[in-house]
Formats: structure tokens, C-alpha cells, sequence
């Protein structure tokens, strides 16, 4: 089925790699070809509004990172490397979705049959042998430690309390096979918010732990991720490290700030007392890492819709840190890459009006076109975090990526 939606110039798929959930509402779901599209140069939320408005039908796409400028009035003046843009959604030809016994096929040009037959018929596409890609960080060691201390610094002066700080991977004259690659790194790490997302000669190829929304009826739902400890080989010592990041006081305290944040954001749109943390501090385990993950809900006032949520929320608290604005500014100053889809999110709005999407974390960026491969990392600075060990959690992040590139 990948193989045959990657025949298409746009293609999205979504797989929750068999993780289950109460808040997962597909096992899988694929959109190809485009009907219509949307990706304004500005007034962004205003024309989704309309678009949303107008198109009562599946929309897939994404937001990225710098939308914060609409929204906050901010500025980036760093490269973007890959070019995806800011806002891009679409409505798809075909839509395929899977749940635990069924598979169902929604078009509005073809004959179902004729698109099963084609999926089934599909040849696999055999891997070919391509050169490593040369990877390079963009802030060495020293850099990094530098910088945090500097953002220390900013929280000593009360500027902030927590932020998120990112740093790149990449490398340039990159050839490489994009399902492949995404395929490798599924089997490395299967994350519930996996997707393989294509817009003509950008890929992106996610493995993504990371919820940062879904609306289904009148209820909304936020997780945010904020504590992360490795894997252990040895079950003992893994259920150790389990217990070390339940119990760990620096780890709880970036995730109450975290979800304090996200209650402050989903006040603004759900009715008076209804936004609670319904989950705090909960551990979720993953291939490579354990991790605190929070889920924050409410009931939605009424008349708000998707761009509006999207204005209230984004970007999610977890990539920014507190108070919001603020460490916006402090990212564009001591981050060197425009972050672009990263820390963005991709997702779906079905017809009914529902939605879910994920953070895109834990992602390889491609541009097919200039052969430019990018992946980005980050952890949350507080005033007690070492530079040292928040260095090593990022490479701990990248361990996956890594793996999958040789």
C-alpha cells in the first residue's frame, strides 16, 4: 500500500504501530492524490477557517513551526533548508482506513475495486544501494553547552521557565530512498504517531511518540511529553530506570510546567471548569526510551473551530516551554536552523469535523530536489538542568535516526 499511495505527489499515512489506546481511533489510515490544497502566503488561519468551512470532507496536511509569526507576531530569519510551508492541507482523492478487523476504501473518483486491485497488484520496490549520507551537527558539543548555560542565565533573570531547545542534524548532497528509509526506521522505532508524509519533492518520515491534539465531538485532548530516560536490555535494570523517571523530581516538574501550559492554552477555547488534567505523570514505554506523557482534556465552547483551537494552542507547549512567547523569541536567537515542520505537526480533520494530529519529533526531513536531509532534537532547559546530561538526552533521541541512516 505505501508503495502504491508513493506513486502519488502528495500522500499522507498514518500508523499507530499496533499501539493501543483508547484515544486511537484508526490502526492506520492513507490519503492520496489531491483535490484541492490550501497553503496561503498569509492571513494563514483566516483562509483555513474558509477552507474548513467550505470543504465539509477528509483534509489532510500540516502546520509548521513558523506560524507562530501569524500568531504571535513574531519573526525567523534562519534558513529553511527543506521548504516545507508554514500551513499546507488538502483534500484527498482516495481515502483508506483500517481498524482491527476491516479495511475500507473512500474515493471520489475511482471505483473501489479498481484501487484495491492496483494496491494488491503493486510491486515492492526493491532498495537500492546508496551512499551514507555524510551527517554533520550544526552545534557541537561546546556550542550546545554554551547556550544552555546562557539560557540558564534568562531563567536566573526571570525571562523564562523552562524552554525547549533544538538542535540539527544534517547533511547535504543526500541521495536516498524515502519509503525505505521510513520503512527502517518504523522497524527501529514503531511510535504510535508514526506518519510518512509526502508534498511533491519534500518528505517527511516521523516516528513521532508525541500527540499534541484531537477533538472527537465536543471533547478535546492534549499530551504532552516532558521526562525521557534510555531503555534497558536487562529487565531489572529497565524497570529500574522506569521507576527513576516516575519518581524523578526535575522530570515532574518540566511536565506539571508543561501541562500547566497546556491548560492555560485549551482554557481559552473549552467552557468554564471543564479543562483537567485526566492523566499526570503517566510512563509510557517505547523501543528506545521510557517516557512522561500527561493528557490534558475539555468540552469544547461552542462555535470554535479548527483554526481557531489551532490559534489558542499552537505552538504546543512541550516544543516551546513557558511563558510562551517569551522563549519563542529565545529559540529564534539561539537556535541555528529555521525548525519548519519540526516541532510543527501533521495530522487529519475528518468529515464529521474531528481531528487528530501528532508533534513531529523524532523525524527525518528530506528535500528530494536540493538532496538536503535534516533531523532535529531537543530537551527542556530549566535553571537546574546540566548541560552535560541534556546533551546526551538529544543524542539519545537521535539514536533511532542514526541507526536507520548507517
Amino acid at each position: 500500500m505505501l508503495c502504491w499511495a508513493n506513486q502519488y505527489s502528495i500522500c499522507c499515512f498514518f500508523d499507530n504501530n499496533a499501539y493501543s489506546s483508547k484515544h486511537h481511533s484508526y490502526e492506520w489510515l492513507v490519503a492520496v492524490g489531491a483535490v484541492k490544497t490550501l497553503s496561503p502566503a498569509e492571513h494563514k488561519l483566516d483562509v483555513l477557517k474558509y477552507f474548513c468551512a467550505e470543504h465539509k470532507d477528509w483534509l489532510f496536511g500540516h502546520i509548521g513551526y513558523d506560524l507562530k509569526n501569524e500568531i504571535e507576531a513574531l519573526t525567523s530569519t534562519h534558513t529553511n533548508y527543506i521548504g516545507f510551508p508554514d500551513l499546507f492541507f488538502f483534500q484527498p482523492e482516495i481515502v483508506i482506513q483500517s481498524n482491527a478487523n476491516s479495511v475500507s476504501i473512500a474515493t471520489l473518483t475511482k471505483d473501489s475495486s479498481e484501487i484495491y486491485s492496483s494496491i494488491v497488484e503493486m510491486p515492492l520496490q526493491k532498495a537500492t544501494h546508496l551512499p551514507q549520507p555524510d551527517i554533520q551537527l550544526r552545534t557541537v558539543k561546546w556550542q550546545y553547552i554554551d547556550t544552555v548555560e546562557k539560557l540558564r542565565n534568562h531563567i536566573l533573570r526571570g525571562d523564562c521557565y523552562e524552554i525547549n531547545y533544538c538542535i540539527e542534524f544534517f547533511a547535504e548532497d543526500a541521495a536516498i530512498e524515502p519509503l525505505h528509509v521510513y520503512e527502517q526506521l518504523i522497524k527501529i522505532s514503531p511510535n504510535p504517531f508514526s506518519c510518512f508524509y509526502k508534498l511533491r519533492d519534500k518528505y517527511l518520515l516521523c516516528a513521532s511518540p508525541e500527540r499534541y491534539i484531537k477533538k472527537t465531538g465536543n471533547t478535546i485532548i492534549s499530551q504532552p511529553i516532558k521526562g525521557t530516560i534510555k531503555r534497558n536490555t536487562a529487565t531489572e535494570e529497565d524497570e529500574n530506570n522506569r521507576q527513576q523517571l516516575l519518581h524523578s523530581e526535575k522530570d515532574r516538574s518540566e511536565n506539571v510546567m508543561v501541562v500547566d501550559l497546556v491548560r492555560n492554552d485549551l482554557s481559552k477555547i473549552c467552557k468554564d471548569g471543564s479543562v483537567v488534567a485526566d492523566e499526570l505523570f503517566g510512563i509510557y514505554s517505547f523501543p528506545q526510551v521510557h517516557q512522561m506523557i500527561s493528557t490534558v482534556k475539555g468540552e469544547l465552547k461552542d462555535d470554535i473551530d479548527f483554526a481557531d483551537i489551532i490559534k489558542a494552542t499552537f505552538p504546543m507547549g512541550s516544543m516551546t516551554g513557558a511563558p510562551k512567547k517569551r522563549v519563542m523569541e529565545l529559540i529564534e536567537q539561539y537556535e541555528h536552523t529555521k525548525r519548519g515542520i519540526f516541532s510543527g505537526a501533521v495530522g487529519y480533520i475528518d468529515p464529521d469535523g474531528d481531528f487528530d494530529f501528532n508533534v513531529v519529533i523524532r523525524s527525518i526531513m528530506y528535500n528530494e530536489t536540493n538532496n538536503y536531509l535534516s533531523y532535529q532534537v531537543g530537551s527542556a532547559i530549566t535553571f537546574y538542568s546540566n548541560a552535560e546530561d541534556e546533551f546526551e538526552e538529544c543524542l539519545l533521541k537521535a539514536k533511532a535516526i542514526e541507526k536507520v541512516l548507517g
